[in-house]
């Protein structure tokens, strides 16, 4: 179907690029099978990640997923309306975006960057799953992989890096993968495109001597370090963090550390007991009072380590833990700082009063904007 209101020229150059975008993909889908496990670059030549804009570092960044109430990945996604309304709202306060998957959500959200010259850059995901005895995830991997190279070649002004991969090797994880099949598609991705690549994961696999040969594979390393996750206080989280960060700093020398993953829920099921649970793993405190003093405390140190930094996350997602088969309090779902209705928290209200950088950085758009 066309659309309404475009010129035939237009309908025409709409055409051409999903043939050509169709053919493109579908020779790297044909050279992704082949390869099986491509060659690794030799020499390795890394690629500097540089999460500047306009000569400003965007280090400062949030991890955004776009998914309202009755939407989810692979269900249903945003409009690109609710999209725009979204980075409206991040703009204010973040530059660097990150998004976990390479689907056409992904693509909705590059498109509304590039149409309304925003100025966002991203850090575009890969969701990669375990295919051992899986040929749907397999197909599903693949086509995520793909679909990611031609992202980053088409959108090469806004994504900033590609990350191949979210948790797939951490003992914990459920969707844990085969370290080769990862291998295999972070090769992939680099080999086909010019930025940087890396793979996300927990601190807990990044301080393991097999972590080595992934990071053998990557321009510089995403880690995931939840002081409330793993039983730390307010009082003792950024102590916590900057241990175990610095850790990993000298177990990869040469290797940047980017924080992909940290925040601060502001609620949780205590209900939920037992090996793993919320219930037994959270002992700090959580609620609104508690985000507002963990996002000053994480801001000081961002600010005095200049460690690039993905807050998790801009805004509540009531489709994940289990969506509505879960109760209103499981935690993945209040790790935003903006409620699903896309209004502030009051932590984040709070927080931003006695947040210069933020204040002088929402001032100078104003002014901007008018």
């Amino acid at each position: 179907m066309l659309m309404q209101g475009c010129k035939s020229g237009e309908n025409i150059n709409n055409n051409e690029y999903s043939t050509k975008k169709i053919s493109i993909m579908k020779d790297l889908e044909k050279k992704l099978k082949e390869a099986k496990l491509s060659g690794k670059e030799d020499p390795f030549v890394q690629r500097e990640f540089t999460p500047y804009l306009n000569g400003e570092w965007i280090g400062n960044a949030v991890s955004y997923g776009c998914y309202r109430k009755g939407q989810a990945p692979g269900v249903k996604g945003p409009s690109e309306a609710e999209i725009l309304e979204d980075l409206q709202i991040i703009i204010k306060y973040w530059n660097l975006i990150r998004v976990y998957g390479s689907d056409d959500d992904s693509e909705r959200i590059l498109k509304v960057i590039k149409d309304n010259n925003l100025p966002v850059r991203v850090m575009l995901g890969v969701w990669v799953e375990s295919e051992t005895n899986n040929p749907v995830r397999e197909k599903e991997n693949i086509a995520q992989a793909v679909k990611a190279v031609f992202l980053a070649n088409e959108y090469k002004e806004i994504v900033a890096a590609v990350n191949v991969g979210n948790e797939t090797q951490v003992f914990w994880s459920a969707h844990k993968m085969e370290m080769n099949d990862l291998i295999k598609y972070l090769r992939f991705v680099r080999n086909n495109t010019s930025v940087p690549v890396t793979t996300a994961d927990d601190y807990n696999f990044w301080n393991k001597p097999e972590s080595k040969i992934v990071a053998d594979e990557v321009d510089f390393i995403v880690v995931h370090i939840y002081p409330l996750w793993n039983g730390q206080t307010l009082e003792n989280s950024i102590v916590w963090l900057d241990m175990n960060y610095n850790d990993i700093k000298k177990i990869h020398s040469g290797k940047m550390p980017v924080l992909g993953e940290i925040g601060w829920a502001t609620d949780y099921d205590a209900t939920k007991t037992g090996e793993g649970q919320q219930g037994s793993l959270i002992k700090g405190e959580v609620g609104l009072k508690a985000q507002e003093q963990f996002l000053k405390k994480l801001t000081d140190w961002v600010s005095k380590n200049e460690v690039t930094t993905f807050l998790f996350e801009a805004f509540d997602e009531p489709w994940k833990g289990g969506g509505e088969n879960s109760g209103p309090r499981e935690i993945e779902k209040h790790w935003g700082v903006f409620y699903e209705n896309r209004t502030p928290k009051e932590s984040f209200k709070n927080y931003l009063k006695h947040s210069p950088e933020y204040d002088g950085k929402t001032e100078n758009k104003q002014k901007n904007e008018k």
